[in-house]
C-alpha cells in the first residue's frame, strides 16, 4: 500500500530536517521552506494532509491555510507554531485548521495526530453518505456540507462532528465536557474556547431560520433547539 502524502511547510532548517526525517518513516513527505512554495506545491500535486508552521517568510501559515481552504475544504490541516497566545490558536481554527500543536512538540504526538486525521478521512470516503434533513437545511456529514435553497457551506471536520452531535441529540442539553470528549477526547480549557468558536459559526449558518437555535446553558453546556 502506498504511503499517504504529507505537505510539510517549515522554514526553520534544523527542525524541518528532524521532523521530516521522522515523518518519512511513516508517510510520503514533501517539505517546503515557506508558504508561497507550499501553496504552489499544493496546487500542482495531490496531498492527504497539510502540516504547516505559522511564522514564515513570503507567506505565513495563516495565509497558506486560507488559500488552501479556498481550493479544498476537506483536507486536514495541522498548525505547528511557537505562537502560544489563545488568540492565535483560535484564529488558526477559524481559518479551518483541524488541530494546533505548540512548539516544542512531540514527534510521536504529531505522527499520531496525522494518522488519526488520515484514518478519519479514509473512513469518510468509504462511507455511504447519510443525509440529515431539518428545517430548510440538508446536512451531509461525510462531505462536511450543509445547504438550503439559497446557501451552501462546507464545514471543517470538527464543525461537522459538532453539528452531527447536536442533530443526533435534538432538544437535549449536552454538557461541555461531553462535547469536548466526543470531539477531541479531552476537556481542557483551550479546547473549550475552541468549541465556542465552532458554536459561533454554526449559529451564523442557522441565524436566518427562526425554528433553529443553539441555546447556551450557563455553566452546563449547550442545547440544539429545533421547533
Amino acid at each position: 500500500m502506498s504511503k499517504k502524502k504529507v505537505l510539510y511547510v517549515e522554514d526553520e532548517e534544523t527542525l524541518a530536517f528532524l521532523t521530516s526525517d521522522n515523518l518519512e518513516q511513516h508517510f510520503d513527505v514533501v517539505h517546503c521552506v515557506n508558504g508561497k512554495i507550499g501553496l504552489d506545491m499544493f496546487c500542482k500535486n495531490q496531498f492527504d494532509i497539510v502540516v504547516t508552521d505559522i511564522m514564515m517568510p513570503e507567506m505565513d501559515g495563516f495565509e497558506l491555510a486560507t488559500e488552501i481552504r479556498k481550493r479544498n475544504q476537506e483536507i486536514p490541516i495541522i498548525f505547528l507554531s511557537a505562537k502560544t497566545m489563545k488568540e492565535d490558536r483560535i484564529k488558526g481554527l477559524k481559518l479551518g485548521a483541524d488541530d494546533y500543536l505548540v512548539k516544542p512538540y512531540s514527534i510521536e504526538e504529531l505522527i499520531l495526530k496525522i494518522e488519526v486525521f488520515l484514518h478519519r478521512s479514509q473512513k469518510n470516503t468509504e462511507k455511504t453518505v447519510k443525509l440529515y434533513q431539518f428545517a430548510n437545511f440538508v446536512f451531509e456529514p461525510e462531505n462536511y456540507l450543509i445547504k438550503n435553497e439559497t446557501t451552501k457551506t462546507t464545514l471543517t471536520e470538527r464543525e461537522a462532528q459538532l453539528l452531527k452531535l447536536f442533530l443526533d441529540n435534538p432538544n437535549t442539553v449536552l454538557k461541555r465536557e461531553k462535547i469536548l470528549m466526543e470531539l477531541w477526547g479531552s476537556d481542557d480549557y483551550f479546547l473549550g474556547r475552541s468549541l465556542d468558536v465552532f458554536i459561533s459559526r454554526l449559529r451564523k449558518i442557522i441565524k436566518e431560520t427562526p425554528s433553529l437555535s443553539i441555546e447556551n446553558i450557563p455553566r452546563v453546556g449547550f442545547k440544539w433547539v429545533s421547533e
